[in-house]
């Protein structure tokens, strides 16, 4: 018992210990001192500025999810603490796209974008190109089968481009 218990802990960090070095390398040609959170408990969001997050995103040719939020939103929270932890919207986002989560009330950028898209309600989850043209959006809390359909569509529509 004791031993089958240690291995799986062997076995559990080293696995997280890969996963964190492929997401470094991956981004050892951008310039910015954090930039990704290894939040093993969900979407794995960019921590850089935003246009490190946009360079990020033409080099590695995938488009940006961003969650737009405000700290006081209660269905963001709920989004965050559910939606964000759901195993199939982990590995997809985290697969195929470069995910940045904003306070759009506080991040400096946030002003500038939430009038760029008219931003009326949170959460508003966006999916656009490195150049911010916005390929779809959706609006208020979204359960994981919903989100992924929403991103599903997204990504296709990108990849016809």
């Amino acid at each position: 018992m004791i031993k089958l218990g240690g291995i799986a802990i062997i076995i559990i960090t080293l696995l997280t210990l890969t996963s964190t070095v492929k997401v470094h390398a991956s981004l050892e040609n951008v310039k910015s001192p954090e930039l990704v959170t290894t939040d093993t408990e969900g979407i794995a969001f960019f921590e850089g500025d935003w246009q490190s997050a946009l360079m990020l995103a033409k080099k590695e040719g995938k488009m940006i999810f961003l969650d737009a939020y405000a700290s006081w939103c209660g269905p963001c929270k709920m989004m965050e603490h559910k939606t964000f932890k759901d195993e199939k919207v982990i590995a997809f986002f985290n697969a195929h796209f470069i995910n940045v989560k904003m306070d759009m009330e506080k991040h400096p950028e946030g002003e500038r974008l939430a009038k760029k898209f008219n931003l009326t309600i949170y959460p508003t989850l966006y999916f656009m190109q490195y150049d911010e043209a916005l390929i779809d959006y959706a609006l208020g809390y979204h359960k994981p089968k919903h989100l992924l359909d929403v991103a599903n569509s997204a990504e296709i529509t990108f990849r016809k481009m």
